[in-house]
């Protein structure tokens, strides 16, 4: 017999609603405002509501147990969701998928660095009150009894139809599997925690598949009747990548501030150096640009560095001994597309072996390996030195004793608070040790009298309270301003190369450019010759012609702008 204190309670539609509120919030909070901002329609808000629902099965079929379950998907969900929240705040974007694979492309350990850059009171407060809102709603949930068997019955229900049945609809229509766990894994993005799944199994992957693509690099037909037209000398090319400077903090570019002193001297005494003023990056990602400048890959072709040798690959075939000396972190030997260009080369040295980039870390590591390779014999040397650059954080870039602009307010931006205005100033010491590292290599290079030439680029620029209204900070390509673009470009030429391969720049200086084109110029200026050669591609060929300068993520629909479209003023959002 049963006793009216063993009886289950009746189904209530309020349990019921406070269960669906609370397993809804985690996801549909940020929907709410992305879709009340204007930012986005009602599909992300819709499919929110729909894959947080999921979570209701588990509480359907153990009822007695719906708080502590609760508690425990809760915390999951809290963590997951708390990170899209405060990306909103920053950014005012929604946290996608591809962010999640920049960060970790990029190196998940910089979590720290980016956080103690961007942590403030606002973010502090929106993350109280929404975890506040997460506690109030758990305290109001109730179990949901359903007689038997209906909590099954309901459970597989939800199951099915969210699940089962959109995969088995795309496959009716001849989509393979594959791709339809795809459409619906692009359905359950919007809702915690699938997005962060979903981008951290893609990442895995990509690290899996490293060793592959070095694989297929080595595979790959030889450049088409490639000839070196540069002569028998022993001859040594540099090329310099540094990292997140813009060329419009720079005071060889004019800016008020001497941010640039040695490149200056460097410019007014040594005719063998050459400024271009008019050079944009493609993206504003590090792996996305070199994945385009280190190859035959632009926007409109981006996975062109699969199926084509790269410049690396381009160098070794030419007879050059490659190397690759970077300050940019490194983990493992495999943990970046950065290294799979890395890999592509005979020699590498690895600088920095910080565990985060949260640590001070300094472009003079590459000096000494740099003047190591410049005496390796080999007649002809090909050299890449990837820098840390102005990457942040900023004051992590230039010793203590750099601090020029510390606490100076002259010519600062209007309205910028206390953090920001060291933000702004540690950029610019960052900018001046970066001029410092440039022109060192330069003038060490110089200083062996070579037969040769160095090339310098930023990946990408960064946007530090510059433009209008000045109240963003970083890079993102949803959210473009022309200081996320615009990169220095210059080449510095020995005299004896350039008495042996006699060019006039001057009239090349203002063209304009993007670096995503670097291998047809890189090309030229070595004096080699191949059928995929482009010379109107070359910003220092006669037969050069301006195209349109595309930005945006290429694999996105309708998301590549022309970049001389951008405005001046306030950053644009997806147009």
């Amino acid at each position: 017999m049963t006793t009216p204190s063993q009886a289950k309670p009746p189904f209530s539609w309020s349990s019921l609603s406070w269960l669906l509120i609370y397993f809804w919030y985690f996801s549909s909070v940020l929907q709410i405002i992305i879709l009340a901002s204007g930012y986005s329609g009602t599909n992300g808000l819709r499919d929110s509501l729909l894959y947080s629902s999921l979570w209701l099965i588990p509480v359907l079929l153990f009822p007695a147990k719906t708080r502590v379950i609760a508690a425990v998907i809760g915390v999951v969900l809290w963590a997951v969701s708390v990170c899209a929240l405060g990306y909103y705040v920053i950014y005012g974007q929604e946290f996608s998928q591809s962010v999640l694979f920049v960060m970790f492309e990029t190196n998940a350990n910089e979590a720290g660095e980016y956080f103690s850059q961007y942590f403030s009171l606002k973010l502090l407060l929106s993350l109280l009150a929404y975890t506040a809102g997460a506690i109030f709603l758990w305290t109001r949930l109730r179990p949901v009894t359903l007689r038997a068997p209906w909590h099954y019955v309901t459970s597989a229900l939800i199951f099915i139809g969210l699940l089962i049945y959109p995969l088995a609809v795309d496959m009716l229509h001849g989509r393979p599997l594959t791709k339809a766990v795809s459409g619906l894994t692009s359905r359950m993005e919007p809702a915690a925690p699938w997005q962060m799944i979903v981008g951290y199994t893609q990442y895995r992957t990509q690290l899996n598949n490293l060793q592959g693509i070095l694989d297929k690099n080595r595979e790959l037909p030889p450049l088409a009747n490639l000839k070196d037209n540069s002569g028998d000398a022993p001859r040594t090319l540099v090329l310099v990548i540094g990292e997140s400077t813009q060329r419009g903090r720079m005071s060889l570019y004019g800016y008020s501030r001497d941010t640039t002193p040695e490149l200056k001297a460097l410019r007014d005494s040594d005719a063998g150096l050459t400024v271009f003023n008019n050079v944009v990056t493609s993206r504003p990602y590090t792996i996305e640009i070199l994945q385009q400048a280190l190859t035959f890959a632009n926007e409109k072709n981006p996975d062109l560095y699969l199926t084509k040798p790269s410049l690396m690959n381009m160098m070794k075939q030419a007879g050059y001994k490659t190397f690759w000396i970077t300050n940019q972190q490194t983990m493992t030997g495999r943990n970046t597309m950065l290294t799979v260009f890395s890999k592509q080369t005979d020699v590498q040295h690895y600088m920095n072996q910080q565990r985060t980039q949260s640590a001070r870390e300094y472009d003079t590591n590459v000096l000494a390996p740099f003047k190591s390779v410049l005496a390796d014999p080999a007649p002809k040397k090909f050299i890449i030195v990837h820098l840390l650059g102005t990457h942040l954080k900023y004051k992590f870039r230039y010793p203590e004793n750099w601090g020029k602009f510390d606490g100076d307010t002259a010519g600062l931006p209007p309205g910028l608070n206390s953090e920001q205005q060291e933000a702004y100033n540690d950029y610019d010491n960052a900018n001046r040790f970066n001029d410092h590292v440039v022109a060192t290599l330069i003038k060490d290079f110089k200083a062996t009298d070579p037969n040769g030439f160095m090339l310098y680029f930023s990946d990408h620029g960064e946007e530090v309270y510059d433009t209008p209204p000045h109240d963003i900070q970083g890079r993102n390509e949803a959210q473009p301003t022309r200081h996320m673009y615009t990169i220095p470009f210059m080449l510095w030429t020995s005299p004896t190369w350039q008495a042996a391969h006699p060019r006039d720049l001057r009239g090349d200086v203002n063209r304009k450019y993007s670096s995503s084109e670097l291998i047809h110029t890189w090309s030229d200026l070595a004096g080699l010759r191949y059928d995929d050669f482009d010379p109107t591609r070359s910003v220092v060929n006669p037969a050069f012609k301006e195209t349109t300068r595309w930005i945006g993520n290429p694999y996105k629909k309708n998301a590549l702008h022309d970049y001389d479209t951008l405005p001046y003023g306030d950053q644009v959002g997806n147009q």
